[in-house]
């Protein structure tokens, strides 16, 4: 008992009764798929409930028990653990809510419950209110759920078409329930619920809430009632009710009662239906195919008892309360038994049958068709149902086709009535009052039954005949040579009843016939047919011309009305007599006015349905109707007559050319007085009407009636030049008319009927409406222009929407009424009570609303153009004039009124629409928005019921997408077209106030804080701690509808734009910083919505492919946005899950909840039998982009006949605007409307003759531009779903941790993408504009793919290479097919696309990145092996895939080239540096130089030498303190770069001197134009970002890769080298200042030191004696050269004393000082640095000692005679020497202190290299500390290193330990050379000074030795340089004893262990020992 006593949340009489609902409205109304299955389910579950018809669960003593102990016990309460503890005060009310309404206690508890769960749908409503709400709403969910299930019922009326199976299962259901006495259960309930009852009853216990909830409980409790009436309505038409239930319905309609109007109600007015279709066998004649079954089933044939018992029952003398109702079934019944005795079966019922004419007399005296009319036909139910209407028309067609004989003896009755009345007329005294009037009721129930005609079915045609066929008695008859049926027998009898009712006519019958004939003619062929009918009978017959023909026909009616008008006319006195006020002469009494009225009605309903009758008529020579209504206007006759002529003129003026002549009429006869004569007093026409007659009468129908005709002419045409001659011309006096004598003073006029007050207000806005709809400013409208009128110049009036726009946009008194008008309106409607003229209201309101909104469409428009006209009108904007405040409330609410529309959309959708249109357009201006938040957010109350109305309208179900504008013929078709478009508008005014700046409308809405900062807003669920339900729960639970089945969210496909805005607006809201974060976090964590949906992508909708790319592209947006924050936030499990999901490529076992679990139990067995079958699927990521269809269909070419295509094509240019989505589109409208007015201008009778032509060119031409304006959607949207999933693809590649994605999965998916977007961009149909997208994705996919296989081969893959599957985790094949892929790709762009390929060679470069090895260590060691072991290694996987990689690119031969070449040359800058890249990267691994010889010959090689001489002006613009751009200087760098690669091989070499190389650089000015040194700069120029270098870190940009350049040749040109030594020597002598300068250089910093290496390495190759030896160099300036060499020796050997001495370490400690980041590395570069310095030096010295003389005796001397080292401990820089002698040569001191010192670092860098080489092979070993530490040499930033994961830690410092090993090597290998170097240039000077050096005496002037010294000079000028005059014998025994000390032990025994650890496995082995073997000696030697 316990599990039964369980609480239902969802409340057991309304949550499971709603889910009932819904199926039964899929399955019959919806047609959902696999719906019955789940039909019979709930049919089965709910059984009990229809068969005990709203019974409630009965109350229990032990319910009530536990129920009470809630509170202290707690209940269990299904689907939750555990129980709850209830509060107090929910059980009392559960206590009142089973009291109230009779239910057990517990189900009462689970309404307050689901009350409570609800109450966020209800704002302003507490839970036992929404309880309330809920009880009816189930009791109307299980009437709307019986009665659609009797409708679905296959039978004799109607059929919905389901399919059999559906219908077998609700007709076997509905039986069974019928069975058990349903009908009785329909009727007792009918009587037992009254609204004023229930209504006491809440009352009573306060179960009412405001006006809407009282309103909402009325009308549910109304529906019940009018549900279950209905269900037996719908029983009875399809199948007839059995004995009992018939006596049963007939014993209910006994007691009904009438309305206070005397009408019935709806509900009654079902049952009553319901027994005429009971009484119904006209079905029978319609012979269908199942006509046998349905008689089989007619109790009125098969049973006997069942005729008896219901023929006693209705002829019972018994009185009902309506004797009319009784009238009305029995003469049904007499129908019934007359039909039945025409039927064969009838015989049996013969008793009964002969009594049908007794009975229709007793209906007849019962009144029957004043019943019909008055109690049937007022009930405003009767136009609501289709088979009302058809059971009513064959009810009265069979009483006048089965009875003529009583149709006849009416007639009689009426003509003796009509002499009675007549002879009394003439006696003078009263007619009879027993007078019965039969007839005229019968024809005024056809006039009234048929006028109405809702579903447009012209049931009236049956009335009709066509004459011909009336004529021929043979069944053929032939009518315009057209073979034509005769008509049933039927439709003769009724047409032949028309025709003779109008024969004769009696006078009393004149008003009901024509009322008849009324409702007759309504509709298109019904009126044709009438008027014919009027036509034939104004002929006069037979030979007799004189008789007249009847008084019912066109002759007589306009005869007469001629007549009326020659009578009045005589007594029009003058103008001025006052005889408005005496009363009239001969006037038209009042039988003749309602005749008239009459006529003219009916000649109304004819011309507005027939256009033919309209033009036939009006151009009729003798009738001339339009003149004679006008006339009769002009004449005194009543108001009311005057309102019906203007209306006949107004259903005239519906024809174009009709209209155009009445403006004419109109203005002539002056029925408004538009001229006033000269001498005229006072004014006349209607104006006097309305002022003096209507208004004292306070009855408006003339005023109404003339609205009515100006709003039908100004539709039809509107003449411009409107009562030229007589005054300025136009329709302004109309308008002035129009608003200041009927619009301004309506709502202070006095009126009899309420209603007329807002029909006045209703008619003359239309009018506004109209005007203002169709006004377009113009810029002539500005200008004020003048016409001439009887010789004076008079203003020329505005069109008449200037007007209305000028009054709008000013706080005019037409605004002011608007906009009080706005708030009557929403006050009225706040009181959800019906009044007099509602719709009226609602119209006039609608009609406000919409002079709005296109006065705020228009005004920008307006306003410009008021601008440039400078006219002085002076207008203020609509949006601020709303601001205003109002005179009524004294706030400034107008907008906020505006807004409340939105909370009545349920009753007034249009409105809402309008409002939410108004509101749109406010919101795009910001400055409004803060005002609108405070208005909104002023008064709580109004806040809550504005939100209200905004979520209201966005949760609507009734609203539609996909329904085109003109397909409004069903009013629910376009009120659901309406609710779309007002959820689109609310959408795109959220979107657009998201952009604004905060605090927003959209915020507001969407329930974000606006008063504190947004961030700080907890979104909630609706309900939760008291969170109202904003629009974003609207929003969410729209996409979430149907999200949980395997179909996806339902409104994706059902409404796609509108699920597009929605993901948009979630996508703005994850954007905006200050709202995402709690966006995302609601989503996340509430919702779980990104991964609902996400799991349902791509979506596919065949029809709509722009929205699902739309959708999709938002989505996908917002997804990239999660996983970024995800990721940041370290959410790994978040992250993860939206990986796996877009990723995986194995099948997900999800939707297992949809009753599957079966099947996928099955497929996992079979996937455990069959491991092999498990197939992939496809990944998410890959099935989104094959949504993406790359091909686009572009429109074909315009082929025109007549007009030109060019200028058409420019038409359209300049018809083109960027609309609010940002595309490109044309402006159809406008470009119809330039296109008509150009076809409208042609003269001419052939223009005219081909207008045809001309308007369909016009149409092909905009159905072309709606093609296009498609394709442009269309591509933009692909574009924009593109760049989503590329932005998605490169979050997840980029923003992810990346152990998130196992590496080889990373390459595989990679792979996947890059093949599958490849495979798509190629397609021969792939569109162009898509390109550039995929072009950027490639290029980060490949930048992905080559970094994770980097990374995966520093973790120790890949390395031993060769292995079968490839490379690393990705097959080579694959690698190949990329290359291929990427290759074709860059091909296929052909010649434009420049900035493309420039994505596409980045591509490429990161591509042939893979198969770069990576840096190795330099152990030192592999040199061991021998040059046979080297050539016999087997390949490793990087040259392998080179290899192949190069393979490939050869395979595409000179096309490829040729496009490289091309962009390296010209172009793009990007596109230029990323081509000359990748001929860099070619060239580099081509070892066959193919690329190099095309280059060379093709001749781009010369271009691009050449191009250096242009790029020096560039280049000079950038040296300046603030350069414009560096785009020169990195083009520059990729250039010279490119040629020091072709410079590597001697070839290009060769090719490079040849082209002119160095004789361009030769004429650069930039290398001179050092700038000064950062010290001397303006502190405040430093580009603070540190991106923009220093002006000489940007000199020594351009100049060090000129210097690497002329290295590299000088050290390739082997066979040229003279010639290439010459050529930079050239450029050297050239630019010598600068050189010098440099060398002098006093700041040694980094950059000075690369200089200087590279200057010194060019200078030691170049600047040698024998350079200019052989070249043709002008003897003249040979001595120049000379000495410009010789000075650069000196300046060299200087600088040796610089950094071989003692600047070297203050050089160090300034470098870890100037950089305090990265000390180590600055450090290590500065070491280096310096010693290719001291090597080039030396080697510049061995080269120059070399070069003098093989020998020592003939050789020259650099240092001079003395061992001083270099003595700087007080930091001087120069070298301190003995004397002054020497001071300008370096010592040989010098040499050796450099050789020391080049010894000890040797050793130094050893053991450093040593222990770095121990580090990386125990790397796994290394402590956390110092793995951190080697990090921290390549991680910038302090807190860097912390946030590495291990693995790239390690990976780092493994990194870190290959640069610091290499470093060293370099340093070993420069030491070992500048030792060796050191020892030659020692050993050469020691062997001359001490073996051939003669000394001198210091005393002699000249060295008489030296003679034959200075002969063995090159150049006499070389030893004077170096200062060497003297040397005495003194110096060269100190230097022998010096050298002797400074060389000793210590040192050659250092020196011999280099050679031992060092030079043996490098080159020269027992160099160094022969050395110093040699030195030794030479010291050893005696002295002489």
């Amino acid at each position: 008992m316990a599990a039964q006593m369980a609480v239902n949340s969802g409340a057991s009489l309304w949550g499971p009764l709603k889910e009932l609902w819904d199926t039964v409205e899929g399955a019959v109304w919806r047609r959902q798929p696999e719906s019955v299955h789940l039909l019979d389910l709930q049919l089965k579950k709910h059984k009990p409930n229809f068969l005990s018809l709203y019974k409630n669960p009965p109350k229990s003593a032990e319910q009530r028990e536990k129920v009470r102990k809630a509170s202290t016990e707690g209940i269990a309460i299904q689907g939750q653990q555990g129980s709850r503890l209830l509060p107090e005060q929910l059980l009392t009310e559960a206590f009142i809510l089973s009291d109230l309404f009779d239910i057990g206690e517990l189900a009462a508890l689970e309404l307050l419950l689901a009350g409570e769960n609800q109450q966020p749908h209800f704002p302003g409503l507490s839970r036992g209110l929404v309880a309330v709400l809920l009880y009816w709403d189930g009791k109307l969910c299980v009437a709307n759920s019986l009665r659609s299930l009797i409708q679905s019922r296959h039978g004799k009326t109607f059929t919905l078409e389901l399919s059999g199976e559906l219908v077998a299962l609700t007709t076997r259901f509905t039986d069974e329930l019928m069975s058990q006495g349903l009908t009785r259960r329909l009727l007792t309930l009918v009587s037992e619920i009254n609204v004023t009852r229930e209504f006491e009853r809440l009352q009573k216990e306060r179960g009412l809430g405001n006006e809407k909830h009282r309103k909402e409980v009325s009308d549910l409790i109304k529906e019940c009632r009018q549900a279950l009436a209905d269900c037996l309505f719908a029983w009875t038409c399809q199948s007839p009710l059995d004995k009992d239930d018939t006596l049963a319905l007939i014993a209910h309609l006994e007691t009904v009662t009438v309305e206070a109007d005397g009408s019935l109600d709806s509900v009654n007015l079902a049952l009553v239906m319901a027994l005429l279709y009971c009484l119904d066998v006209s079905f029978l004649e319609q012979g269908t195919e199942d006509r046998e079954d349905l008689l089989q089933a007619l109790p009125l044939l098969t049973e006997k008892q069942y005729v008896s018992a219901v023929h006693s029952r209705l002829v019972d003398g018994r009185p009902w309360k309506l004797p009319g109702l009784q009238a009305v079934c029995r003469l049904a019944w007499a129908l019934a038994l007359h039909a039945l005795s025409q039927l064969p079966q009838g015989s049996a019922l013969a008793e009964f049958t002969e009594a049908d004419e007794a009975l229709a007399d007793q209906a007849l005296l019962g009144g029957v068709f004043l019943f019909m009319t008055e109690g049937m036909l007022g009930c405003e139910g009767f136009t609501h149902d289709e088979f009302y209407t058809r059971r009513l028309h064959s009810l009265i067609t069979d009483f006048l086709a089965l009875m003529p004989m009583k149709v006849k003896q009416l007639r009689n009755r009426a003509d003796e009535d009509a002499r009675l009345v007549h002879m009394s007329l003439q006696i003078g005294s009263e007619p009879p009052s027993s007078l019965r009037k039969d007839l005229d009721h019968l024809m005024i129930l056809i006039g009234e039954f048929y006028s109405k005609d809702p579903f447009g079915l012209e049931l009236a045609l049956e009335f009709w005949c066509h004459p011909e066929s009336l004529q021929h008695t043979s069944l053929q008859g032939s009518y315009l040579g057209m073979a034509m049926q005769r008509p049933p027998h039927k439709q003769v009898v009724l047409s032949k009843f028309v025709r003779q009712m109008g024969d004769l006519l009696p006078p009393t019958l004149y008003i009901p016939y024509l009322r008849m004939l009324k409702g007759l003619a309504n509709g298109p062929q019904c009126a044709h047919y009438c008027f014919s009918l009027l036509k034939t009978n104004g002929a006069p017959h037979g030979d007799n011309m004189q008789v007249t023909g009847s008084p019912v026909s066109w002759e007589h009616f306009f005869h007469s009305l001629m007549l009326y008008h020659e009578n009045l006319r005589r007594d029009l006195p003058n103008a001025d007599a006052t005889h408005y006020r005496l009363p009239p002469i001969r006037g038209i009494t009042q039988r003749e006015l309602d005749g008239l009225t009459s006529f003219l009605q009916l000649l109304c309903t004819i011309i507005t349905w027939s256009e033919n009758a309209r033009l036939a008529l009006c151009e009729h020579p003798q009738w001339t109707p339009a003149v004679v209504m006008l006339g009769l206007l002009q004449c005194s006759v009543q108001p009311v007559l005057k309102g019906e002529l203007l209306l006949c003129l107004a259903a005239f003026g519906k024809s174009p050319e009709i209209a155009a002549s009445l403006w004419q009429s109109l203005e002539y006869t002056q029925i408004l007085q538009t001229v006033r004569a000269p001498g005229q007093k006072q004014a006349a026409g209607i104006e006097v009407e309305l002022n003096e007659i209507e208004s004292s009468c306070e009855e408006y129908p003339l005023t109404r009636a003339f609205c009515q005709l100006i709003s039908t002419l100004v539709e039809s045409a509107l003449p411009v030049n409107l009562g030229a001659g007589l005054r300025a011309p136009g329709f302004q006096p109309y308008l002035t008319f129009l608003r200041d004598a009927v619009f301004l003073p309506f709502p202070t006029r006095a009126y009899r009927r309420a209603a007329e007050k807002w029909e006045v207000a209703d008619a003359v806005l239309e009018v506004f409406h109209k005007l203002l709809r169709d006004y377009e400013p113009q810029p002539s409208d500005f200008v004020q222009e003048t016409v001439e009128l009887q010789g004076e110049q008079v203003l020329a009036h505005k069109p008449p929407g200037h007007s209305l726009m000028f009054h709008l946009l000013n706080d005019s008194p037409t605004l002011t009424l608007c906009l009080s008008l706005l708030e009557e309106g929403v006050r009225q409607l706040d009181t959800y009570a019906l009044f007099p003229g509602k719709k009226q209201l609602e119209s006039a309101v609608l009609h406000c609303l919409c002079l709005l909104d296109l006065a705020l469409q228009k005004e920008v428009v307006f306003m410009d153009l008021l601008r440039e006209s400078q006219a002085s009108l002076i207008v203020s904007p609509l949006e601020q004039l709303l601001q205003g405040v109002s005179a009524q409330s004294r706030r400034a609410d107008h907008i906020v009124n505006i807004a409340r529309y939105l909370y009545h959309s349920s009753s007034n959708p249009e409105a809402a629409f309008q409002s939410a249109k108004i509101l749109q357009r406010i919101a795009r201006y910001p400055n409004i928005q803060n005002r609108l938040v405070g208005d909104f957010t002023h008064d709580q109350a109004v806040s809550d019921k504005l939100m209200a109305g905004f979520v209201e309208c966005l949760d609507n179900e009734g609203a539609e997408e996909g329904l085109e504008k003109g397909d409004d013929s069903e009013p629910a078709k376009k009120e659901a077209r309406i609710r779309h478009e007002t959820q689109i508008h609310i959408l795109n005014l959220l979107i657009t106030s998201l952009e604004l700046k905060t605090p927003n409308l959209a915020l507001y809405l969407l329930g974000y804080e606006v008063k504190k900062p947004i961030s700080s807003t907890n979104l909630q669920d609706a309900g939760v701690l008291g969170c109202p339900r904003s629009c974003l729960h609207a929003i969410l639970s729209l996409l979430q509808r149907g999200s949980e089945r395997r179909s996806g969210p339902v409104l994706t496909s059902q409404a796609p734009h509108l699920a597009e805005l929605c993901y948009q607006v979630i996508y703005q809201l994850c954007v905006c910083s200050d709202t995402s974060g709690p966006t995302m976090r609601y989503l996340r964590t509430s919702q779980d919505f990104l991964f609902t949906h996400l799991q349902h992508l791509p979506f596919i909708l065949p029809g709509d492919e722009i929205s699902a790319l739309s959708q999709m592209s938002w989505l996908m947006k917002t997804a990239a946005i999660e996983l970024r924050v995800t990721s940041l936030n370290r959410q790994r499990s978040h992250t993860q899950r939206l990986l796996n999901l877009l990723l995986d490529d194995q099948p997900r076992t999800q939707h297992a909840a949809d009753g599957e679990t079966g099947m996928e139990e099955s497929r996992s067995v079979s996937g455990f039998l069959h491991f092999d079958t498990v197939s992939k699927v496809r990944r998410k990521l890959l099935s989104v982009l094959d949504a993406i269809n790359f091909s686009q269909d572009v429109p074909e070419l315009l082929q025109l006949d007549f007009f030109e295509r060019t200028q058409i094509e420019q038409v359209i240019a300049n018809c083109e605007h960027v609309n609010e989505h940002g595309h490109t589109v044309c402006n159809v409208k406008l470009l119809h409307r330039v296109l008509v007015a150009e076809v409208n201008a042609l003269q001419g009778m052939a223009a005219i003759g081909q207008r045809p032509l001309l308007m369909e060119e016009v149409n092909s031409i905009l159905q072309q531009v709606v093609e296009r304006n498609r394709v442009r959607r269309s591509l933009s949207a692909k574009r924009h779903a593109l760049q989503s999933w590329r932005g998605l693809v490169e979050t997840l590649l980029t923003a992810c941790p990346a152990d998130l994605i196992p590496a080889d999965d990373r390459q595989i998916i990679i792979r996947d993408l890059l093949l599958d977007l490849h495979d798509k961009v190629l397609s021969e149909d792939s569109a162009g504009e898509l390109m550039p997208i995929v072009a950027g994705a490639v290029f980060t996919l490949t930048a992905h793919l080559s970094q994770s296989v980097l990374s995966e081969q520093q973790q120790g893959a890949g390395l031993e290479g060769g292995s079968s599957s490839g490379f690393a985790s990705i097959a080579n094949s694959a690698l190949h097919l990329i290359l291929r892929k990427l290759l074709d790709f860059i091909l296929c762009t052909g010649g434009g696309f420049q900035r493309l390929r420039a994505h596409l060679y980045g591509s490429l470069l990161y591509y042939l990145q893979i198969a770069q090895k990576p840096e190795e260590p330099d152990t030192l060691q592999q040199a061991g092996k021998s040059m046979w072991e080297r050539l016999t290694a087997p390949e490793d996987g990087f040259s392998k895939l080179q290899r192949a990689n190069l393979a490939i690119i050869e395979s595409y031969g000179t096309a490829l080239m040729e496009v490289v070449c091309r962009d390296a040359c010209d172009g793009h800058e990007i596109g230029r540096m990323l081509a000359l890249a990748v001929l860099d990267r070619i060239l580099s691994i081509d070892r066959q130089s193919q690329w190099l010889l095309y280059v060379c010959n093709s001749g781009y090689l010369r271009v691009l030498v050449e191009s250096l001489r242009q790029d020096d002006t560039a280049l000079q613009t950038l040296l300046s303190p603030q350069p414009p751009l560096l785009k020169p200087l990195y083009i520059y760098e990729s250039k010279m770069a490119l040629l020091t690669r072709v410079a590597k091989t001697g070839q290009g070499a060769v090719e490079l001197l040849r082209c002119g190389l160095v004789a361009q650089l030769v004429e650069c000015q930039v290398f001179d134009m050092v700038p000064d040194s950062d010290s001397h700069r303006v502190f405040g120029q430093r580009d603070p970002s540190g991106f923009i270098p220093s002006p000489l870190d940007r000199y020594r940009q351009i100049l060090l890769p000129a210097l690497r350049l002329f290295q590299v040749i000088l050290t390739s040109t082997t066979t040229h080298h003279q010639q290439g030594a010459a050529q930079v020597l050239q450029w050297l002598i050239v630019h010598a200042d600068t050189i010098q300068g440099l060398l002098r250089c006093q700041e040694l910093s980094m950059g000075a030191l690369q200089e200087l290496s590279l200057l010194t390495g060019i200078i030691s190759k170049t600047a040698l004696p024998g350079a200019l030896e052989g070249q043709d160099v002008n003897s003249a300036a040979l001595p120049e050269f000379q000495g410009h060499i010789s000075r650069f020796q000196r300046q060299c050997l200087s600088l040796l004393g610089r950094l071989a001495g003692s600047e070297r370490e203050r050089l160090l400690k300034q470098a870890e000082i100037a950089a305090p980041g990265d000390p180590a590395e600055r450090r290590e570069e500065m070491e280096v640095a310096m010693q290719q310095v001291c090597a080039n030096i030396m080697e510049y010295c061995q080269t120059l000692l070399l070069q003098s003389s093989a020998q020592a005796q003939f050789s020259i001397c650099l240092f001079s005679p003395s061992v001083n080292e270099p003595a700087s401990r007080d930091g001087r820089t120069d070298l301190a020497l003995p004397s002054a002698l020497y001071s300008r040569v370096p010592s040989l001191g010098l040499v050796l202190f450099l050789l020391k010192n080049s010894a000890a670092d040797f050793f130094r860098f050893h053991q450093s290299h040593r222990q770095a080489l121990g580090k990386l092979q125990s790397l796994e070993q290394l402590p956390p500390e110092e793995l951190k530490e080697l990090c921290a040499a390549l991680v910038s930033g302090t807190g860097g290193v912390e946030k590495i994961s291990s693995v790239q830690r390690s990976l780092l410092a493994k990194r870190r330990l290959v640069q610091l090993i290499n470093n060293r090597a370099k340093l070993l290998a420069l030491c070992s050379y500048v030792i060796e170097t050191c020892l030659f240039v020692m050993w050469r000077h020691l062997e001359y000074y001490l073996l051939y050096c003669t000394p001198t005496d210091p005393k002699d002037s000249l060295m008489p030795g030296a003679s034959a010294y200075r002969s063995r000079l090159t150049d006499d000028s070389f030893g004077r340089a170096l200062g060497l005059s003297r040397v005495s014998q003194q110096d060269l025994e100190q230097l022998q004893s010096d050298m002797g000390a400074g060389f000793g032990e210590a040192l050659q025994r250092k020196l011999l262990e280099v050679e031992g650890l060092y030079s043996q496995v490098r080159s020269r082995y027992t160099f160094i020992q022969a050395l110093v073997r040699r030195i030794r000696g030479l010291l050893r030697q005696p002295k002489s």
